[in-house]
């Protein structure tokens, strides 16, 4: 059974651990960790204001990660979606309980829109996040302060409503 909790830095090791082989390994990536000096301080970068950052642990591998960056306006960055390969997929329902625990974080702090960007290469992702009410927009949609990185080609927009929650009715 995985659990989906907060990070806390005990983590920080196995979350880089878990990152870094995707980015570079599965997709080719030129991106290293000196790239994303973020990886090294998480709860200063993304636990603050209404942003978080959460961990899908299978005992005490960390096997998926997911962060929402507070840009303000009551808008959120997703940033660093990763899921091991041995957990992708609808069966293991690693990536949805990630997404489903930060959308039950939006409705709880008023965040209303979240926006996200990623690499051509992921197409998995890409059907992910339409399948999970992203909808793709042009770079020129992405709010001011989105912090757009190199590498991303593609970005989406979700609204967050309290319908989103599992088992609303």
């Amino acid at each position: 059974m995985t659990a989906i909790v907060p990070f806390t830095p005990h983590h920080t090791e196995k979350v880089i651990g878990l990152i870094l082989p995707i980015q570079q390994i599965e997709f080719g990536l030129a991106i290293s960790l000196a790239d994303q000096s973020d990886l090294l301080d998480i709860a200063a970068v993304y636990q603050r204001g209404t942003g978080n950052f959460w961990v899908a642990l299978d005992g005490d591998d960390v096997v998926g990660t997911l962060a929402m960056l507070d840009i303000g306006n009551r808008q959120g960055a997703v940033r660093k979606m990763f899921v091991h390969a041995s957990r992708r997929g609808a069966t293991r329902g690693v990536a949805r309980s990630l997404l489903e625990t930060l959308t039950a974080w939006c409705v709880d702090r008023d965040v209303r829109e979240l926006y996200l960007g990623t690499t051509a290469p992921m197409h998995a992702a890409h059907h992910f996040y339409a399948r999970n009410g992203f909808d793709e927009i042009a770079p020129s949609e992405l709010p001011e302060r989105f912090p757009v990185m190199a590498v991303d080609t593609k970005f989406y927009r979700r609204t967050v409503t309290r319908t989103d929650l599992p088992g609303y009715r």
